[in-house]
């Protein structure tokens, strides 16, 4: 049995904690900067909370480091685990930042939005894997298939551009339902009423071929519906200019395609 020491109270370590323990590990350690955040955790899953790095017991099989970027880095400077295989989480970050810490070394990054308090089904979970050598990547994937089936081995510069395409389909396409949602309450309309449309949206995003699905005025080359739709968005210059920026990708890409036939 795997013993896991986890450093980072946040959505991701919490999570993670949660996932180890399920499969059957033994959580040795939470580690924050704030003790009451580690013990919040460590309660769930019987592990020990600590606030001090210099606390945390060099014996543990793993390690996984899931804080902020930036504080992978001062981390690294201030932690040694020679015999433990140290994995961080984040998505942007060359695993080349664990080599002061330990010789087994690499990434487990699930290209997912992890909410601190919200159930979630870790077995459906994809988790992109990178370890410093071929053995430890097998390690690493030892250690999570008792909790995933969707493991993808993905190196740096194949992850930059997961995590890339990750911010474009979650963050950005939250962004864009957000101003949506505005816009909406705005003139007293109840979001809601999209609500089907953006669920048959990701619905149809599974079957793939995204551009053969793309329909709207843009696709159509509905120009007196774009003109419209562009008076309506006079006052917001910001919004206009996405507006007419996604119109025109849209309508290259239509045009494109139909060349190409």
């Amino acid at each position: 049995m795997h013993t896991v020491t986890i450093i980072g109270s946040g959505n991701v370590g919490s999570h993670l904690a949660k996932a180890f323990h399920q499969a059957g590990y033994q959580i040795l350690q939470i580690w924050s900067r704030e003790y009451d955040h580690a013990e919040s955790i460590a309660n769930q899953v019987f592990a020990e909370p600590v606030n001090k790095l210099s606390l945390l017991y060099p014996t543990a099989d793993v390690v996984v480091i899931a804080v902020a970027d930036d504080a992978l880095f001062d981390i690294a400077l201030d932690l040694h685990m020679r015999d433990s295989l140290v994995l961080h989480t984040a998505g942007a970050v060359t695993m080349k930042v664990l080599q002061p810490i330990s010789r087994r070394h690499g990434v487990l990054w699930s290209p997912q939005t992890f909410i601190r308090d919200a159930a979630m089904d870790y077995a459906s979970l994809p988790f992109c894997l990178e370890g410093v050598n071929p053995t430890v990547e097998q390690q690493i994937r030892d250690l999570m298939e008792p909790i995933s089936k969707h493991l993808y081995t993905i190196n740096s510069q194949q992850r930059q551009w997961l995590h890339l395409a990750a911010v474009m389909v979650n963050n950005f396409g939250n962004a864009i339902n957000a101003m949506a949602q505005d816009m909406l309450q705005q003139h007293h309309i109840p979001f809601e009423i999209l609500h089907p449309l953006i669920t048959m949206t990701a619905e149809k995003i599974k079957q793939g071929g995204l551009w053969q699905q793309q329909t709207g005025p843009a696709r159509r080359q509905d120009q007196k519906t774009i003109d419209s739709q562009r008076q309506l968005l006079a006052d917001n210059e910001k919004m206009l200019q996405l507006y007419d920026l996604l119109t025109e990708m849209i309508q290259d890409n239509t045009l494109q395609r139909k060349k190409r036939k």
